[in-house]
């Protein structure tokens, strides 16, 4: 064990690792975050108290990622191994480790009485010394299966997934609609979070080691249900949930309001060098900007405007601001429901709670929101008298929310069962109302966490494996 390992709690207070300087990166796309030194991450690991019961893998984890053991490692100066480590749970830890809300640390015994370890970055910076050292290269099946599968959809769960079967010795071929594979990894979150470089090279490990990637393909209209399974042994969706939420009060038809994706999708185009027609081009250059909706996202949105010269932005929220602190009945190991900010919140938004949006206001392109005050009460709220307000905006951007396509070309053509929410109905091994065809993530689950897809594509190869076998 390494020098002052178990008691290093006591010694070293918690480094996060900082942002740059808000002038330097509102002015580029590049990651805000600053990687720990070295001497600074060892001090971290060293925090790790090896508790009994590491609640951080074995509840806050969705993928299960064995902290302890790894921060043993690179307190020992073990990287290899700990990379092994890592990568035993985790296909993509170079992901989460960027844009993970750290689930792992909110779950830290540490954090009963203290700062948590600070797991994400740590599990970040294993992985890059990984690419850096070239320990990271294909892995190959020790035999190959005669079976076929064909994934539909390329976000985290799908991709996660592919990699899974094709190192069972399977044949994987990924369709996705989009002309880039990725899903939400690459169209819905900004560079400034996940550089995309990150997951083209991943995306080259898995070439290697046979995953095929077809894009611009539409199942359900490019390609049928039919053809697939005619064709392959298995299909497994994993469709996402690309429906986002509308807001349908007077005025909605009026120009300058856009779904938060349309935004963000178009940022990652124009940053890839594609370019864009300039009737649909959304410039936030000199306009007041408001965000409607208080997730990570609509803070997505709020750093992607800054960066593209807007003059001002607020974010609205139709709930509560959380509190400060955990409230009695959030007790930890639980997600704590507290107030949290963005660096694009740190970057210059005002963000405004309990509101509720009235109308979109002007003639053609929109000018303004009229907004309410409003006061919550049993999950019901009520307006407050005398509490109207308006808002500048020249440009708005609808960030509330996705739900599963019951809907979609490719529901359809399958004609799988959907429960109340439009998901795909599967059973406890990932098996929808179909014979031999799987869904797995957000398409099941609804809207979730990239690192929660990553568990469900993964447990879900696992299920189809053993249908194929057997």
């Amino acid at each position: 064990m390494a020098k002052g390992k178990q008691a290093g709690f006591l010694e070293f207070q918690r480094e996060a690792p900082a942002y740059r300087d808000i002038q330097v990166r509102i002015g580029d796309f590049m990651s805000v975050e600053a990687p720990l030194g070295e001497p600074a991450l060892n001090r971290q690991v060293q925090r790790c108290m090896d508790c009994g019961v590491p609640f951080c893998h074995a509840y806050g984890c969705p993928v299960g990622n064995r902290v302890p053991d790894y921060c043993d490692e690179l307190a020992l100066g073990n990287w290899k191994r700990a990379l092994e480590l890592l990568h035993s749970t985790n296909n993509f830890p170079e992901f989460t480790g960027r844009i993970c809300p750290a689930l792992c640390e909110a779950s830290c015994t540490l954090s009963l009485h203290d700062e948590p370890t600070i797991c994400r970055h740590i599990e970040m910076q294993i992985s890059e010394r990984g690419w850096k050292e070239g320990w990271i290269q294909p892995v190959y099946p020790e035999k190959k299966t005669d079976k076929r599968v064909a994934i539909v959809g390329s976000g985290p769960s799908g991709l996660a997934a592919a990699q899974q079967l094709v190192r069972m010795g399977h044949e994987v071929v990924v369709f996705e609609q989009s002309d880039r594979i990725g899903g939400l990894l690459r169209y819905g979150i900004p560079n400034f979070k996940l550089e995309k470089k990150i997951i083209d090279r991943r995306l080259d490990q898995m070439v290697q080691e046979g995953v095929r990637f077809e894009t611009e393909t539409v199942v359900g209209v490019d390609l049928s249900a039919r053809y697939l399974l005619k064709n392959y042994d298995a299909v497994l969706l994993a469709l996402g949930t690309s429906k986002a939420r509308d807001l349908p009060v007077p005025g909605r038809e009026l120009r300058g309001i856009h779904p938060a994706m349309e935004l963000l999708t178009q940022q990652t185009r124009l940053l890839s060098g594609d370019t864009i027609d300039p009737d649909t081009l959304i410039d936030p250059a000199g306009k007041d900007v408001v965000v409607i909706g208080g997730g990570d996202t609509g803070a997505d949105c709020v750093g992607t405007v800054l960066r593209r010269g807007a003059r001002s932005v607020v974010q609205v929220e139709l709930l509560d601001a959380p509190p400060l602190e955990r409230p009695a009945g959030n007790p930890w190991p639980e997600w704590p429901r507290i107030l949290r900010t963005s660096s694009s919140h740190d970057e210059g938004c005002r963000q405004l709670w309990s509101v509720l949006t009235r109308e979109f206001i002007g003639s053609e392109q929109v000018e303004g929101i009229s907004c309410t005050e409003i006061q919550w009460e049993d999950r019901t709220f009520k307006e407050i008298p005398g509490s109207a307000f308006q808002l500048d905006a020249q440009l708005v951007l609808l960030s509330m929310g996705f739900s599963p396509d019951a809907d979609s070309p490719v529901v359809k053509d399958f004609a799988l069962a959907t429960d109340d929410r439009g998901a795909v109905a599967v059973d406890e091994r990932y098996h929808t109302s179909k014979e031999r065809v799987f869904a797995t993530g957000d398409v099941v689950t609804g809207a979730s966490l990239v690192v929660r897809s990553i568990d469900h594509g993964r447990r879900c190869a696992e299920h189809l494996h053993r249908y194929l076998m057997d």
